[in-house]
């Protein structure tokens, strides 16, 4: 099989930009849980918002091209970030577009628990800018609520949809799990129906996994063998299916037109500026390359009057950009064009085209006129299949970068 062979310029003129902001506290810390999240009975609004704000000037005087940029989507995670006020949320928001081009932003999103969304909460959320709810459900069955360690129940969960369907926003997320503890098909489907009745645009499916660092990770809950995840996943995906749900990633299924930009975003190997404590971030540096960073992880720190905002910061290899570009589009149902590949990497597809055709020849991969995607076979061994593209030989060294970016506060 034979692929064009062109070479590009990594530049940021047509990257997509969105920002990622991490608000890193919750009633309580799941066991399944392997963010950076953490427990508080007060959240240091005020605070934590005048650091994020510092962040960002940050972000700009490090990278004064990002000015000229403008914001595809924002994010609003955690943690909970619907413990903070709504004053504190718009307080936020209005701060970003001070200092951002946000005049043609297609998605302010916020991530809600059930027990901090009243319906006239949600809606002043919605009225400061928010215009996408992603609600944390996780189950509609209280015996796996309990066993998952949520603080909400099955009434909480059904209300705390109704209040985000009701709000104003143009779109509702639902983040359901399965392949709970002791769950059957019939329990999982169950979940799944009940969930379908509020009729939400985007619905997030995925299997609960054992993360390290986590308390299911040091004691291990009972969960489904093999065959009952694969049963439930099948039938699973035929009950979306016929609701009228695509899949267009892995987990992220979506009535037609309503798919998360953001996540869009990360998937096609777009750039994002972190804000918050722990928060990632990846921008495409002009003449420079690609840089991913990681912000002060503690909240504590990350406030500090003289904090160190960014660190363990690098720009990526040649290698790096191909794995890391393979490892979040072939999530993608639909796959990636290959003049996609070398606009996001800057590198030629020639570095990869070997391992590509030994994918597509082992029946893991499929080229339909240049638009490349995992096949169903590939799926089931994602990660396998991505670990290929680390392993191309790479054509630059990385260029480590020292701490950067640590703006005065």
């Amino acid at each position: 099989m034979r692929f064009p062979a062109t070479q590009t310029t990594l530049t940021s003129t047509d990257i997509p930009l969105s920002v990622y902001v991490h608000l890193p506290w919750c009633e309580r810390k799941c066991p399944y849980c392997d963010f950076n999240s953490h427990e508080t009975r007060r959240v240091p609004e005020d605070a934590y918002i005048d650091a994020l704000l510092t962040d960002l000037q940050g972000e700009l005087r490090a990278c004064p091209a990002l000015e000229a940029r403008s914001i595809e989507s924002v994010f609003i995670g955690g943690g909970t970030p619907s413990l903070f006020s709504v004053a504190g949320i718009a307080r936020l928001l209005d701060g970003l577009r001070a200092c951002l081009r946000m005049e043609a932003t297609r998605e302010i999103t916020m991530e809600a628990n059930p027990g901090s969304t009243e319906r006239e909460r949600l809606a002043g959320f919605s009225a400061a800018g928010v215009t996408r709810f992603s609600m944390g459900i996780q189950s509609l069955n209280d015996c796996s609520l309990e066993a998952l360690g949520r603080v909400h129940d099955r009434h909480d969960a059904l209300r705390a949809m109704q209040a985000a369907l009701a709000s104003g926003a143009d779109s509702v997320n639902v983040d359901l799990m399965h392949g709970l503890p002791g769950q059957s098909v019939a329990d999982g489907l169950a979940d799944l129906a009940t969930a379908l009745t509020a009729d939400p645009k985007h619905l997030s499916w995925y299997q609960l996994t054992i993360e390290p660092n986590t308390r299911f990770y040091s004691s291990p809950p009972p969960l489904p063998d093999e065959e009952t995840l694969a049963e439930l996943e099948e039938r699973g995906a035929q009950r979306l299916i016929a609701a009228g749900y695509q899949r267009y990633e892995v987990s992220a299924w979506a009535k037609p037109g309503y798919e998360c930009q953001h996540n869009l975003n990360y998937w096609r190997f777009g750039d994002y500026l972190g804000l918050g404590a722990g928060a990632h971030g990846k921008v495409t540096e002009p003449d420079r390359g690609v840089l991913r960073y990681r912000k002060t992880r503690q909240p504590e720190a990350y406030m500090a009057p003289r904090g160190t905002q960014r660190r363990d910061g690098r720009y990526l290899s040649s290698a790096d950009l191909c794995g890391e570009f393979m490892l979040n589009a072939l999530r993608l149902t639909n796959g990636f064009d290959i003049a996609l590949f070398e606009e996001r990497t800057g590198r030629s597809f020639d570095e990869v085209s070997a391992t590509v055709s030994e994918l597509v020849d082992r029946g893991l991969m499929e080229n339909r006129d240049s638009t490349l995607r995992a096949t169903a076979l590939g799926r089931r061994f994602l990660d396998d299949l991505v670990s290929r593209f680390f392993e191309c030989e790479p054509v630059a060294k990385d260029a480590v970068l020292a701490s950067t970016h640590s703006p005065s506060r």
